[in-house]
């Protein structure tokens, strides 16, 4: 339910110029029973100045002569075309002094687990610019080397809701573009360029690379469906045939 600007001074002054309940200036005030009935009694908003929702165009007399007949009746805050849409932030978001340290750390755990939201989205999510942004995506910040990711979340930066909000617009805007794909395969595959670019893979030990001379015979057997590659033990070793093997004499 939308509230009224200044609510405690309306308050104030609904008590002072309405025989309305405090039921009913607490409901619309947004404040609790006991603290209107605090306002009555002079406890509670002393030296306050009543703030009159009718000259403001918050609230009408019918309005109030609603409530006054009927003490059950809830009173409704003037609709104001002009205000439609203020509610909605715009813009970064605005973060507390105390918490300002702890941007860098957020950026590069949305940056590090959700490379799906742009800049735009993790500037609104933490309330930062884009280039301190893109310098740590680029690794290039001043103090790069001693920021560890942290869940904005869990610094008070965001709320759980706003984030999955911004990863679901994310991921509906890049399956629009047909390149959706999960946050295993996107930390596991590369792209066709980067593949072509990579450097070759390395030789084989030296240790081993005098196997790849060795002459394989053609033949092969199958069993239980794996084949097994035959070594010809003549080509390896080049045994004499047993006719051309010379007499040996015995010594005796």
């Amino acid at each position: 339910m939308a509230l009224p600007i200044m609510a405690k001074a309306t308050a104030v002054w609904l008590v002072d110029n309405t025989t309305l309940t405090f039921k009913q200036i607490a409901d619309f005030c947004g404040l609790h029973d006991l603290e209107v009935q605090g306002i009555a009694d002079g406890d509670v908003a002393a030296g306050v100045k009543g703030f009159d929702p009718i000259a403001n165009n918050q609230l009408t007399q019918e309005e109030i002569d609603k409530g006054i007949a009927d003490k059950r009746y809830k009173l409704k805050l003037k609709h104001n075309a002009a205000a439609v849409g203020e509610e909605k932030r715009r813009g970064p978001r605005y973060t507390p002094l105390s918490k300002r340290q702890d941007r860098p750390a957020s950026i590069l755990w949305l940056v590090k687990f959700h490379p799906e939201l742009s800049d735009g989205q993790v500037s609104k999510l933490v309330g930062t610019t884009k280039p301190t942004i893109n310098a740590i995506r680029e690794r290039t910040h001043w103090n790069i080397q001693n920021i560890q990711p942290i869940d904005p979340v869990a610094l008070g930066l965001c709320k759980q809701s706003e984030l999955d909000s911004a990863v679901q617009k994310a991921n509906a805007k890049r399956a629009k573009e047909g390149a959706v794909m999960t946050d295993d395969e996107r930390r596991k595959l590369v792209s066709t360029e980067q593949s072509l670019g990579a450097p070759e893979e390395p030789a084989l030990p030296t240790a081993i690379a005098g196997l790849e001379s060795f002459t394989l015979s053609d033949n092969s057997a199958e069993s239980d469906g794996e084949e097994e590659l035959l070594v010809d033990a003549d080509s390896l070793f080049n045994l004499p045939d047993g006719d051309d093997q010379p007499d040996v004499e015995d010594d005796k």
